[in-house]
């Protein structure tokens, strides 16, 4: 059993297609295994598109850890279950034409409730593109394990951090400005690694989406399943996912 690994879901369509090999890529960055996973009514359905997502990432991965499972059901619930030991699980949707299949922006929100670990949901149309820059999105003080999360994703991509506060009161909570330290706890700041603050103050969400057209990623927080508020996604995650210029990654908190 891999201790130590990035998860994503695979169904043979370009989209899956996408979010495998933005699994890899997190998964060679991090320097752990991948485990790619596809649901199915019927596990011998599966054999053809992980044989051919394994091929794939080892054509371009050729020392990462590949391994693959065959999950019967849906594919929120396999990968709730999958998120339980995973570094980092990872999905893909379709971007702001059609959605469809277990791809639609539907599961994705499910998924990004659920989740017992960071969410991973490739969406854009531009190409991945990881020398821009990470981009924080904080909602409220929910938010200082996606800070965290946010910090060392800058400093694994060696590239700067952009924090924007959203809020629509006259002042500021006091708990935003104090949730964001100027590095992960035991590192060093990446040489590369830089960090702005900006507070939006009204239309958070639209803000926040139209500042994705120049990130590479965008980091948010949303309430931990089991938490005393439940699995819960604030409005500003609920627009990252359904019109996100770049991926989103959805960290589970409190």
């Amino acid at each position: 059993m891999t201790l130590q690994h990035v998860v994503v879901g695979v169904d043979g369509s370009l989209v899956s297609v996408r979010a495998l090999d933005q699994a890899a890529e997190e998964a060679a960055r991090r320097g752990i295994a991948l485990r790619v996973v596809y649901a199915v009514p019927d596990r011998d359905e599966a054999g053809p598109v992980l044989a051919s997502a394994a091929s794939r990432v080892r054509e371009r991965h050729p020392t990462l850890p590949v391994e693959t499972r065959a999950e019967e059901g849906g594919i929120v619930r396999a990968l709730v279950r999958e998120s339980t030991d995973a570094v980092l699980t990872v999905v893909g949707t379709r971007g702001l034409g059609g959605l469809a299949g277990w791809a639609s922006g539907a599961v994705s929100s499910r998924l990004a409730a659920q989740a017992h670990g960071p969410l991973l949901v490739v969406r854009g149309e531009r190409p991945h593109d990881v020398c821009r820059e990470v981009l924080l999105g904080l909602e409220s003080d929910i938010s200082a394990d996606a800070a965290l999360y946010a910090i060392k994703e800058a400093e694994r991509r060696g590239t700067r951090l952009r924090v924007l506060h959203s809020w629509t009161h006259r002042h500021p909570s006091p708990e935003l400005s104090s949730s964001v330290p100027a590095t992960s706890p035991g590192h060093e700041p990446h040489p590369r690694t830089e960090s702005e603050s900006r507070t939006v103050r009204t239309a958070p969400a639209a803000s926040l989406v139209e500042a994705t057209r120049d990130a590479a990623v965008v980091v948010i927080g949303s309430h931990r399943p089991g938490s005393r508020h439940g699995g819960h996604l604030g409005p500003v995650a609920h627009a990252l996912l359904h019109h996100s210029h770049c991926p989103v990654v959805v960290v589970p908190t409190g």
